[in-house]
């Protein structure tokens, strides 16, 4: 059988044997064609951390510019494709290129040679609020784009670290830090200026210590603020001369290298931190007046330039004070208001300044709601009501800014919040005297908003449990102009992803624990199934989303795979639904309070016909591997469990975090003892396996040091993972490839 030119088939010799020969052929095509769903990928490890799997829910960046216009990055692309579009919400249909990446990349080769950083354009650190530059750090030496000529200039070139630069308001010069001194530079005069000269290993200007960085900032290196006139800096300037010191080896030189660190352990010194403030021209330092405090929570300008604010907060964490500094003395103007708690009071992004008035968040009622103050601190009224909180949908859990837009000439404030669902995060409008409510988003799920400057727009980051992110821009009353980047399902075929079921687990007293599940694809309910508990359980840090769930999605696949059954689920103070819960663990944070909701909900799941009761599993990483100790070593519940870079006491933790709670072990011992895994390690049921970056400086390994000494003492089997040099993510790839292959080893061993 030939065929010619056109796909036509010529018959030869015998027709009896051709015609069986057709009948084959179109036997093998018929079947061919009942066969073309694609084979199931395999899902690995390897692939989790590949770039396909990274990019499979991948949406794009975007940043506002002032004049309402957005530059938007496509993170779905290969990275040597990437590079900035502008999307002008008036023609929301047309995204135009306004960076030649290839000319951007050869521009930047230039000047620090080809390697893996340049061979693609990345996201800034910044874009100038005009949308002209874009600032970059390259082997700790400050680069500039110019975004019309797609070529890159090389700002500093020094043998130490530039760090934090960040554009004036004008887009006219930017401020950064070396050496823990403030630097500004005026790009077009391309002139730097030194702001302050007394930076040391001690004193930081312009830049903050690890506690203020983790637990005040966010992971944040936030130490100085422009004014909105571009003219002066309110900076930090921090004293770290007595706060105690952690150290780290480093294993690769041959004399291995001793890497020291700051760290206030809960009990010990703060660091001591004041507020200056500078004219750029002039560079005298007034330093802000204001009454004792052990914490600079927020700086924040008021919009004349005359005023600025800034929080204080006491060692106890459980009052917070509002006051205005005057620009040109640093003079205490007075005190705006104070916030009590008999908990904590937590930090939060929401104050707005208006015309004689401004907008701020507060739990004073037992919930997050917003309040709106006259100048003078006197208060107008309550804006939002109810037993629902607000919530912001991204950043760090103990990050809280929910406002993410005023419309002042309306009376109107559009913000994220919890209004409907624990689980879920939608956008909201209200006027400011609390009238009028109204939930402008409508799919169930997850909701990360971004409003123009204007306030007419907004960006919509998108997804569910069962449904990949979108990215949509829309009017600010929900409608939608145009999907930029749609979820792709299509991507997922091959894969045969099981999604969690969302659903509720009771605790003995009637308190509903969100929950979700995931159960392998042939799940039979008279079949009893192995089950695996992951958990991170801080004070309103919630684990169970409405949202797609990324690699960790994934990696439960594979476990599923592997006949197991996981759960996640959040007790009551975790959910994030009311101040009253989180203030149920004052003094005894991460102990028997709420043990107590994790033993009922594992009961109930035991309780369940298709789980093995002799077969369950906890893990979870930071306070999750905190919470695994304390469940593995308190209660007889679980046959093993992972506990990645756990808290085993609190007396290893730093000063801001493990004092909000617990306040400090001279003002609570009993505490103390009574959540100190150490103590009950001798009680240790279930095989346990232990890991930990031995340069983390956020959970110090000498947590897990502690942990297993005592162990040893009790003469107790375990396993243990250490991983040279890594800090508290263990976050490169290989280093995650190999922790999770591990996992899935320890799993199959003993559970």
């Amino acid at each position: 059988m030939l065929q010619n030119q056109d796909n036509h088939i010529e018959l030869k010799d015998n027709p009896h044997m051709h015609l069986l020969k057709i009948i084959a052929l179109l036997t093998i095509l018929i079947l061919c064609a009942c066969n073309t769903q694609p084979a199931k990928k395999e899902i690995t490890v390897e692939w989790i951390y590949s770039e396909d799997a990274k990019t499979l829910s991948a949406v794009h960046s975007y940043h506002w510019l002032e004049d309402n216009t957005a530059i938007l990055f496509d993170r779905r692309k290969p990275k040597e494709k990437r590079t900035f579009l502008k999307l002008d919400p008036e023609n929301p249909g047309q995204m135009n290129m306004i960076v030649d990446h290839e000319k951007a990349i050869i521009s930047l080769q230039e000047h620090i040679g080809k390697e893996d950083s340049t061979e693609y354009l990345d996201w800034p650190l910044s874009f100038g609020p005009n949308g002209k530059h874009a600032l970059y750090i390259y082997k700790k030496d400050i680069f500039l784009l110019d975004l019309e000529s797609s070529v890159f200039r090389r700002i500093t070139k020094t043998n130490t670290n530039e760090k934090s630069p960040r554009f004036s308001p004008d887009g006219t010069k930017f401020a950064f830090v070396r050496d823990n001194d403030l630097y500004m530079y005026d790009i077009a005069r391309m002139r730097e200026k030194r702001l302050t000269k007394n930076g040391s290993d001690t004193i930081l200007n312009g830049t903050v210590s690890w506690v203020y960085w983790e637990e005040i900032f966010g992971r944040q290196d936030i130490g100085y603020w422009w004014s909105e006139d571009s003219k002066a800096l309110v900076f930090l300037q921090t004293d770290e001369a007595s706060v105690t010191k952690m150290h780290y080896i480093d294993f690769k030189p041959a004399e291995p290298r001793l890497i020291t660190q700051r760290y206030p352990k809960a009990g010990t010194d703060n660091p001591v931190v004041k507020v200056g403030v500078m004219e750029i021209d002039d560079q005298k330092i007034k330093w802000a007046e204001i009454e004792p405090y052990e914490y600079i929570c927020r700086v924040k300008w008021l919009p004349d330039s005359k005023r600025f604010s800034v929080q204080t907060m006491n060692r106890a964490q459980t009052e917070l004070n509002l006051f205005y500094i005057d620009r040109a003395s640093g003079r205490n103007l007075g005190k705006i208001l104070t916030e009590k708690d008999s908990g904590w009071v937590n930090i939060n992004d929401d104050l707005y300044f208006l015309d004689q008035e401004f907008v701020w968040q507060s739990e004073r009622d037992g919930y997050a709601h917003l309040y709106h103050f006259r100048d003078d601190g006197s208060l107008i009224g309550q804006i939002t009501k109810g037993d629902w909180a607000l919530r912001s949908s991204g950043g760090p859990f103990w990050l809280r800014r929910s406002v993410v837009n005023i419309d002042e000439k309306n009376g109107q404030i559009y913000f994220t919040a919890m209004e409907r669902s624990s689980i879920e995060r939608h956008l909201y409008r209200i006027r400011f005297d609390g009238s009028k409510m109204k939930r402008i988003t409508e799919d169930n799920g997850v909701h990360n908003i971004s409003f123009s400057p204007n306030g007419k727009y907004y960006f919509d980051s998108f997804s569910n449990i069962g449904t990949l992110p979108a990215l949509s821009l829309n009017t600010n009353d929900g409608k939608e102009l145009v999907l930029i980047a749609e979820p792709r399902p299509e991507l997922l075929a091959e894969l045969e992803l099981q999604t969690p079921e969302l659903f509720t687990i009771p605790t003995k007293d009637g308190f509903s624990m969100p929950a979700q599940i995931l159960k392998p694809k042939n799940f039979s309910p008279i079949k009893k199934y192995p089950l695996i508990f992951h958990i991170y359980g801080g004070p309103s840090a919630p684990t169970v989303f409405d949202r797609w769930q990324g690699s960790s999605l994934f990696f439960d696949n594979m476990l599923l795979e592997r006949g197991y059954i996981v759960v996640k689920f959040d007790h009551r103070s975790a959910t994030a639904i009311s101040k009253e819960l989180e203030n149920r663990l004052t003094m005894m944070m991460s102990g028997p309070i709420e043990i107590a909701d994790i033993v009922d909900g594992i009961h109930w799941l035991k309780s369940q016909a298709y789980v093995d009761p002799n077969r369950v599993g906890i893990w979870g990483w930071s306070g999750g591997g905190s919470f695994t100790l304390n469940s593995m070593t308190n209660t007889r519940e679980f046959k093993a469990g992972i506990s990645v870079a756990p808290v085993t006491d609190w007396h290893y933790y730093d000063t801001k975090w493990a004092e909000f709670a617990m306040k400090r072990p001279e003002d609570n011992p009993d505490g103390y003892e009574q959540t100190s895994f150490v103590k009950t390690a001798k009680n240790l049921h279930g095989r346990l396996l232990l890991v930990h970056g031995t340069y983390d400086d956020n959970v110090h390994p000498q947590n897990s040091w502690h942990f297993v000494d005592e162990l040893v003492k009790a003469n107790i089997m375990f396993d243990m993972m250490f991983y040279p040099m890594r800090k508290h993510g263990i976050s490169d790839d290989p280093a995650r490839i190999h922790l999770y292959n591990k996992m899935l080893e320890f799993w199959e061993e003993f559970l």
